[in-house]
């Protein structure tokens, strides 16, 4: 698995490469105002502040299941957060101050949410959408207990997972942020968030309205802090210490040092809870523990029932949960009331370490469901952690460790689908690449999470995305993941050839990569050396996903973009797309790629240094800004 900050590929394994490719929700107590939604009882006021839902009579319905992609939300009163920005779901999308959805899945990337929020994906939510069982917090969610309700809304502007929506397309959609007019983006010089001190692994989170009424933006740290500043000004609104991390010299191999929150966290708008895992010691480094805890988006402070022990309750079968090696990089998801965080291992692949997804309902955390990996080792460890079509989660796993032979798949180099709630318990559908042993044997771990989007136009449709360190793409049919075997269009045969698609890049991609459309195609972008570039080189790739009986890929533009993960931003959810990286590793700057072309568009804040970036970083974007956070600071670009 071998990843974090300083991984590099050694010599062996570079020969190796060579070879093979050779070859071939939560919501709270209703109380204090709340209402509970689910039940289709006489409404109920909402929130005091003004931040939750509101019910009228009818409350709120999900058909079929599927997030309200197709069903939504009825009638007579229907949910409306933060005055009208959360939206309401019609039919196949989510309409609110915003504009209107598509239908289903003919554009592929249909929709908008509030104020340019999140998109419907092909009839499912797939920004993870409007909450399908309602409740809210009471007190305007400064309630220390959290109740059940359904998937996560986003009202407004706000970032409230990685990559923005739960498929992980890191899609935003940004009126105001036109090819034209980002040529006056500059840094913002009144925004300073001079308190944040240590290195920033997780990507900032945005909240559309905190509970003084600022928006409030969310930096996670190494030293186990969680802040919340102004997201105008950056002040400290307030910070919330975890426990003290633990100092490298006390883990058994790994680079952070200290190691304390490195996945990205997640927010429940509804309960205005933000949930997130810190590896702690309470004694210098002896003891290590990985503990979930819950917080209080307006507060800071720790929600009853909260924090949860991973290694006093994780169990799958006789395997358990061994604290010291196990690594929490990948970011956490909720979805339909139920959090889910994923684990790997640390750079060395040292120890009894597995990958793991620990499931737990929001609203009772002491109801905990663990998958493991059959094999050691196996970690889940891509910085976008779990991705949902809010019918299923999708995780993928690095490289085991003792198989013997090719029939002895045990986890690793897989997509692996689970389902949910109940569902999480039965046994996992998934996709391993037929060559599976000697990525095994290389740490060619798929080093991405998956993507998963409908195509229209194509048979399958309902699809998945994820590359690997072999530097091969792999097109999924996320509804038939087959096994062992090949990706769409994959041409090995037995344990030689190569599996995926398509060869993509010389050398391994390990960031989290953006998907979007725009009228002329649907594009994916991602980190790594181009191979076969129609356009352009460098380290920053674009393919083309194009419809079909099977959908193909095909190549598309380079650039130089930098050992960031890139971000999507349009103005209506295809057009002006422009594709966002982090010359972390590089230049220290930010850029900014026409979507269509790859060529580079200028901005006035184009030469501005941002310090001490991580290769794994990823922007955001909200209320026509970008930011970025990185080692002791976070910077703001605006208009």
């Amino acid at each position: 698995m071998r990843v974090h900050d300083s991984h590099r590929m050694g010599p062996s394994r570079a020969r190796l490469v060579r070879a093979i490719l050779g070859t071939a929700a939560s919501v709270a107590i209703v109380g204090c105002g709340g209402s509970n939604s689910n039940t289709g009882n006489n409404g109920g006021a909402g929130a005091t502040g003004g931040n939750g839902s509101i019910t009228g009579t009818g409350g709120v319905a999900t058909v079929g299941g599927n997030g309200g992609g197709l069903g939504g939300i009825t009638a007579t009163g229907g949910v409306a957060a933060k005055g009208g920005n959360g939206g309401v779901t019609g039919l196949g999308g989510i309409t609110g101050s915003g504009g209107a959805a598509t239908i289903g899945g003919a554009t592929g990337l249909g929709g908008t949410t509030g104020s340019g929020g999140a998109a419907t994906i092909g009839g499912f939510t797939g920004s993870g959408g409007i909450t399908s069982t309602g409740g809210l917090t009471g007190g305007g969610g400064s309630s220390t207990s959290i109740a059940t309700g359904g998937s996560q809304a986003q009202p407004g502007d706000s970032v409230l997972m990685h990559h923005k929506n739960l498929n992980r397309d890191g899609l935003y959609i940004q009126p105001s942020l036109t090819k034209a007019a980002v040529a006056t983006l500059k840094a913002d010089t009144a925004f300073s968030a001079t308190v944040i001190k240590g290195a920033v692994y997780a990507q900032p989170l945005f909240v559309d309205g905190g509970g003084s009424g600022k928006d409030l933006l969310i930096i996670a740290t190494e030293l186990n802090n969680v802040h919340a500043l102004d997201a105008v000004t950056g002040a400290e609104i307030w910070t919330k210490n975890l426990g003290t991390p633990v100092p490298l010299s006390s883990m058994p191999c790994g680079n952070i040092d200290p190691f304390g929150i490195t996945g990205t966290p997640v927010i429940d708008f509804a309960s205005r809870t933000i949930f997130v895992d810190a590896m702690t010691t309470p004694d210098s480094g002896a003891t290590k523990k990985h503990l979930i805890f819950a917080l209080s988006v307006d507060t800071g402070a720790t929600k009853s029932g909260w924090p949860v022990d991973v290694g006093a309750v994780a169990k799958n079968g006789t395997t358990t949960f061994n604290n010291p090696p196990q690594g929490q990089r990948g970011a956490l998801a909720i979805v339909n009331g139920t959090l889910y965080v994923p684990f790997g291992g640390l750079y060395g692949d040292c120890g009894a370490f597995h990958g793991w997804v620990i499931s737990l309902p929001i609203s009772d955390p002491t109801q905990v469901q663990s998958w493991a990996t059959t094999l050691m080792a196996g970690g889940i460890w891509a910085p976008g952690g779990i991705s949902s079509d809010s019918s299923y989660i999708y995780v993928s796993t690095g490289n085991t460790q003792g198989a013997t032979s090719s029939t002895a798949w045990g986890g690793g180099d897989a997509v692996i689908r689970l389902g949910l709630g109940a569902a999480f318990a039965n046994t996992p559908t998934y996709f391993a690449p037929r060559n599976w042993v000697a990525l095994d044997n290389g740490d060619l771990d798929l080093g991405t999470a998956p993507i998963v989007f409908d195509l229209a136009g194509s048979t399958p449709g309902q699809l998945a995305i994820a590359f690997g360190k072999d530097g091969g793409a792999y097109l999924l049919d996320r509804m038939n993941l087959g096994g062992v075997g090949n990706a769409i269009g994959g041409t090995g045969t037995g344990q030689s050839g190569s599996a995926a698609t398509l060869h993509v890049t010389s050398n391994e991609i390990i960031t989290a990569p953006a998907l979007y459309k725009t009228p002329t195609a649907t594009y994916v972008s991602f980190r790594g050396n181009g191979a076969g570039c129609t356009s352009g080189t460098g380290d920053l790739t674009t393919l083309k996903i194009v419809p079909g009986s099977p959908p193909s890929l095909a190549h598309s533009w380079c650039a130089t973009g930098g050992a960031g993960s890139p971000i999507v931003t349009t103005s209506d959810g295809t057009n002006d797309a422009i594709v966002w990286s982090l010359g972390a590793d590089g230049d220290n700057q930010l850029h900014a790629f026409d979507g269509d072309t790859g060529t580079p568009i200028a901005f006035a804040g184009s030469t501005v240094k941002i310090p001490n970036m991580r290769r794994f970083n990823t922007p955001i974007a909200a209320k026509g800004r970008i930011i970025i956070g990185a080692d002791n600071s976070v910077m703001a670009f605006k208009l």
